[in-house]
C-alpha cells in the first residue's frame, strides 16, 4: 500500500516540538519567534540584510527596469524597476538537505 505523502510541519506544531526540546512554554516561543521575525524584516531592508547564521541571508535586490510581452496579445510593455526580496540560503543549509556528490 503507498505511503501518504506528509505535510510540512505547521507553526503550531514547531512551537510543540521546540517547546518539548528547550522545556520553555510556548507562549515565550511565539515571542522569540515574533521578535526574531521583526529582526529580519528590520535588518534585511538595509544594505547588508540579514543573515540568519546556518541556514542563509535575506536580503533586498535591485530589478532594472525591462521590457516584456503581454502573453495575450503579443503587445510589447514596459516593466518598471522594483525591488524585491530573495533568501540566499547558505552552503551549510544546502549541504545538510542535499549532500554535495563526491
Amino acid at each position: 500500500m503507498a505511503k501518504a505523502p506528509s505535510r510540512a510541519m505547521t507553526k503550531n506544531q514547531l512551537f510543540t516540538h521546540l517547546a518539548n526540546k528547550t522545556e520553555l512554554p510556548k507562549k515565550k516561543i511565539d515571542e522569540l519567534f515574533n521578535e526574531l521575525l521583526a529582526v529580519a524584516y528590520k535588518e534585511a531592508k538595509k544594505e547588508h540584510g540579514f543573515t540568519f547564521p546556518g541556514l542563509g541571508k535575506l536580503v533586498v535586490t535591485k530589478r532594472k527596469a525591462r521590457t516584456g510581452r503581454n502573453p495575450q496579445t503579443g503587445e510589447a510593455i514596459k516593466i518598471p524597476a522594483k525591488k524585491a526580496l530573495k533568501f540566499r540560503l547558505a552552503k551549510q543549509a544546502k549541504d545538510a538537505v542535499t549532500p554535495p556528490k563526491k
